[in-house]
C-alpha cells in the first residue's frame, strides 16, 4: 500500500500548500483519491509527485467541506472515468459560526448538480472493492458539532452539525486495518473504536488524517492523545486541521508512533 499526500497545510520543497487535504493511495491494483483540497493546487502537486490523476479508479469525498472538495472540478477535468463517492446526506448546506455571523464552508454551490453524472452517493457501510470499505459515523455527533460551532441549513433554518456526510475510508492490510478520516470531527479515538467494532475487534494498525484539534486546549489534546494511545494503535499520521500547537503534545504522548503529514509526504504500509 503506497500513500502520497497531494495537499496539506504544510509544504515540502516544490510543493504547494493550503488549508486543505488530498491523499492519493495505491492498494493492490486500485488507485484511489481521497479528497481534492481547497483548489486545483493538489493537481499541480500530483504532477510533481509523479501521480497521473487520469489513472485514478475511484475518488472519495471524506465530507462536504470546501477544503476537501473545491478541487473537484479540476479532478473531473483530468480524469474522465472515475466516480466520486459521497455520503447520500451530502448537500451544499454546511456553515461555520463566526463572530460576524454564519460563514458558508460547504461544497462549491451548484457543483453537486454540475457534476452529478460523476458523483455516486452511498449509504451505510459500503465496500468499494475487496479490502476497501467506507464506514459512516455510527455514534451521536451532536456534541462534536456544537463544540466545533458548525451547522447545516435546512429550510432556511440552522441546525447543529451531525456530520452525517462524513465517512472513514478503511483498508485491510497484513499489519491490520488502516483508517483514513480527513478531519475526524467526532474524535479519532471514537472513530478507531467504531471501525474496530464494525470489523469484529480486528487490530487497527494506523489512522491517517486531520484530527481537528487546532482550537483545542493543551489539556484536552493531551487527554485525547492518551485515549488514542489506549486503543493500541501502532501508527498515527496526522496534519491539516490537527494544528501546529497540538502536534508536539501528541508527540509527547505517542512518541514515535506519530508523524507529521505535509504536501509531498510519501508512506508505505
Amino acid at each position: 500500500m503506497k500513500i502520497k499526500v497531494l495537499m496539506d497545510n504544510l509544504p515540502a520543497v516544490n510543493y504547494l500548500n493550503e488549508w486543505g487535504l488530498s491523499i492519493y493511495i495505491e492498494y493492490e491494483d486500485k488507485k484511489i483519491l481521497l479528497d481534492t483540497g481547497a483548489s486545483e493546487g493538489f493537481s499541480n502537486n500530483a504532477k510533481v509527485a509523479g501521480v497521473d490523476l487520469s489513472k485514478v479508479d475511484v475518488a472519495v469525498l471524506s465530507h462536504a467541506h470546501y477544503d476537501h472538495s473545491d478541487g473537484m472540478g479540476a479532478f473531473f477535468e483530468e480524469n474522465q472515468k472515475a466516480s466520486m463517492l459521497l455520503r447520500s446526506s451530502c448537500k451544499e448546506n454546511c456553515y461555520s459560526q463566526k463572530e460576524e455571523g454564519m460563514e458558508y464552508i460547504g461544497i462549491h454551490k451548484g457543483w453537486l448538480e454540475k457534476f452529478k453524472s460523476r458523483i455516486k452517493y452511498v449509504d451505510g457501510i459500503y465496500e468499494i472493492c475487496k479490502g476497501v470499505t467506507l464506514v459512516p459515523h455510527l455514534f451521536d455527533m451532536t456534541e462534536p458539532g456544537k463544540k466545533a460551532k458548525m451547522f447545516t441549513m435546512e429550510n432556511d433554518l440552522f441546525f447543529p452539525e451531525l456530520f452525517a456526510h462524513e465517512q472513514s475510508l478503511v483498508f485491510e492490510t497484513e499489519k491490520g486495518l488502516v483508517i483514513f478520516n480527513s478531519c475526524s470531527h467526532g474524535g479519532a479515538d471514537n472513530i478507531i473504536n467504531e471501525v474496530q467494532k464494525q470489523y469484529n475487534d480486528a487490530p487497527i494498525y494506523a489512522i491517517i488524517g486531520g484530527f481537528h484539534l487546532y482550537k483545542t486546549s493543551p489539556e484536552e489534546v493531551e487527554a485525547f492523545a492518551k485515549r488514542v494511545e489506549a486503543t493500541g494503535i501502532q501508527r498515527v499520521i496526522t496534519g491539516h486541521c490537527t494544528g501546529d500547537e497540538a502536534y508536539p503534545i501528541l508527540q509527547k504522548v505517542l512518541g514515535d508512533k506519530v508523524s507529521q503529514m505535509y504536501s509531498g509526504a510519501e508512506y508505505s504500509i
